[in-house]
């Protein structure tokens, strides 16, 4: 029979797995984001900038999968990543198909999302009680999506 401690202890394991796996998830929702809008535009330097993003969001989700494999579990395969952000890829071919497919829909695409992971991360480092070293690693993550969020606002302005 397990202690009370035992229970919490493995609570609070099955936690911060189901959170770390749910940013996993998150993070390669937006590279996929990233990858797809570099489809769609012939600007070169956008279509670096997307890049970039989506080589950040790769790196994002292999230091939070590093972090679930030190907890002594393991991630399932990179998946197609969670089922809103599948949801919300496909609103987006769909809408790309109705409208032209010009730069500041893609910025404007890419801020909504950065806003939604920048809530993510925050509403998470709130709300969770992380180890030293996994919340300096999430609010690393947050800061540069922060910073992504000022870039994306800066190409909107030039777009204009």
């Amino acid at each position: 029979m397990k202690t009370t401690r035992e229970i919490a202890r493995e609570a609070s394991h099955k936690s911060l797995v189901h959170v770390l796996t749910n940013l996993l998830e998150k993070n390669y929702d937006a590279e996929k984001g990233y990858k797809k809008a570099m489809e769609h535009t012939s600007n070169l330097d956008l279509r670096q900038f997307l890049k970039n993003q989506a080589v950040q969001r790769n790196h994002f989700a292999t230091e939070i999968d590093k972090q679930i494999h030190l907890l002594n579990e393991h991630p399932k395969e990179k998946s197609n990543g969670s089922t809103l952000g599948s949801i919300h890829r496909f609103w987006m071919e769909i809408k790309g198909s109705w409208a032209k497919k010009d730069d500041e829909s893609i910025l404007e695409e890419c801020l909504r999302g950065e806003k939604a992971s920048l809530k993510e991360y925050e509403e998470q480092l709130k709300n969770h009680m992380f180890t030293l070293e996994i919340k300096e690693l999430l609010e690393s993550h947050r800061d540069a999506i922060q910073k992504t969020l000022r870039q994306i606002k800066i190409l909107e302005d030039l777009e204009d």
